[in-house]
């Protein structure tokens, strides 16, 4: 993750909870990168190894097919302690019982959120909520856009527009030199990369976008990059 992001999820006073809601990712690989950029979120010791780990939660990961570097990713916790609860209550994961089972990619359970709903597999080896994934991944891209946009001068090069950031679209200036959309949808990467993308751009409003790429309009004859897009 971008140590400049961090900062600024920090500075903004969002704990590891809700670092990892926005770029939809585990609290535990938030504190990771936070932990090797030197930094540290408010509410991090609450993800440091203490206490015994609840029974309920390791029988529901032995049930889902977790294995024990699976389970301890999922809770945060080191494997060695994981095996010691899992010997204090008596458990075994299926993978120790017997030849491994595919885990399904998708499953039903309930959100405090969204309800009864669909869990997906992550890679992390843990299901989550898909209505919980899709509005971390928005909310990251809107926060991406937002500071491209203000980076970029908040506002159309042509004529001035500003009101609605979703009308203001990145326009490149060298179609052979773009390397993806930064478009609404298509802001997904992290933002060290969209900043990189986004120097190769200028900001238009939507209208004058669609007049420039006609051919109707013009970008201003005194404008030009502030840095090299290369």
């Amino acid at each position: 993750m971008d140590k400049r992001f961090l900062e600024d999820c920090l500075a903004r006073g969002m704990s590891l909870e809700a670092i990892g809601e926005q770029v939809g990712r585990h609290p535990s690989t938030v504190g990771y990168w936070l932990k090797k950029h030197g930094l540290e979120a408010a509410g991090a010791s609450r993800h440091r190894p203490k206490g015994p780990i609840d029974r309920r939660e390791l029988e529901r990961l032995v049930e889902d097919g977790c294995s024990l570097r699976e389970i301890a990713v999922a809770l945060n916790r080191g494997v060695a302690t994981v095996r010691h609860w899992m010997k204090r209550y008596g458990l075994q994961t299926r993978r120790a019982e017997g030849p491994v089972l595919p885990r399904p990619k998708k499953i039903r359970r309930v959100c405090g959120r969204h309800g009864e709903t669909h869990f997906v597999l992550e890679g992390r080896g843990y299901y989550r909520c898909t209505g919980c994934r899709a509005e971390a991944v928005s909310k990251y891209r809107r926060s991406v856009k937002r500071k491209l946009v203000e980076e970029a001068g908040g506002r159309c090069a042509v004529c001035g527009y500003s009101r609605c950031q979703q009308a203001l679209q990145f326009h490149h200036l060298d179609p052979t030199a773009k390397a993806f959309h930064l478009g609404d949808r298509g802001i997904c990467r992290s933002l060290s990369k969209s900043r990189i993308e986004a120097k190769k751009c200028v900001l238009l409003c939507a209208n004058c976008h669609a007049e420039v790429e006609a051919g109707i309009a013009s970008l201003p004859l005194n404008f030009q990059l502030d840095v090299d897009p290369r």
